[in-house]
């Protein structure tokens, strides 16, 4: 006999995320002398930062983690709590239910469901960005809000969408002529989308974007991910 890492059988593909969520919560907080199926209800937050952070990187395939400010926002996420500080949520802990079973406020998915999108969108379509450290992703609209609103027209940064699983938006300023400045996001684009053009051609075509956050000109920040436009007939 031998122990194997945590199996869960489904009969349909829409039970996958659902078994993905059960997998990795029995194999990072389950203890090897345990009752079988015997697994903590709870557990502490700085633990699932840790295991959010393996996942990611695993799944990824990159060596840039996540950082502070990222596990600040997850956390306000799935305690459904801004009023916090970082070092609040250090002593907390964090349910099953937070994490996969209860859906998040004002949207029609859970936690873990709006986490897993992004892993499978970062996977397949923004990996080179993200290691570049291109993306900002983890943060809210109303921090972007409060980064940008001072900073020159055209200033942007790209964060993963609360809104929509698996999806990236870029925020952007708009300053007026009186000063007065405005951040608009611009619609989430998706794997689908970012597989018809990429997100490095897309940037390049929207000339209202002129330096990612805080002052790099867009061409030297993504003009290593442009790809050469094709030209002639074809």
């Amino acid at each position: 006999q031998v122990l194997s890492l945590p199996i869960v059988v489904i009969v349909h593909g829409n039970q996958d995320n659902n078994a993905k969520a059960t997998v990795l919560w029995d194999n990072a907080f389950s203890e090897i002398e345990r009752v079988p199926f015997i697994v903590a209800e709870r557990v502490p937050w700085e633990k699932m930062c840790d295991t959010l952070n393996l996942k990611f990187m695993a799944e990824v395939q990159t060596t840039k983690g996540l950082l502070k400010e990222h596990y600040f926002f997850l956390a306000q996420k799935i305690f459904n709590d801004h009023s916090s500080r970082f070092e609040d949520f250090q002593s907390r802990h964090v349910s099953w239910a937070q994490f996969n079973k209860e859906i998040l406020p004002g949207r029609g998915f859970t936690f873990w469901q709006w986490f897993d999108g992004v892993l499978d969108l970062t996977k397949r379509c923004l990996k080179s960005y993200w290691s570049d450290r291109l993306i900002m992703g983890f943060i809210s609209k109303q921090y972007v809000c409060k980064l940008l609103s001072a900073e020159p027209d055209g200033t942007f940064l790209l964060r993963f969408s609360d809104s929509e699983i698996g999806g990236v938006t870029i925020a952007y300023v708009i300053r007026g002529k009186d000063g007065s400045s405005q951040v608009e996001n611009i619609q989430p684009f998706s794997a689908k989308d970012l597989s018809i053009r990429s997100l490095g051609d897309r940037i390049r075509d929207l000339g209202q974007l002129r330096n990612l956050y805080p002052n790099i000109p867009k061409d030297q920040a993504f003009g290593s991910h442009y790809n050469k436009e094709q030209t002639g007939k074809d």
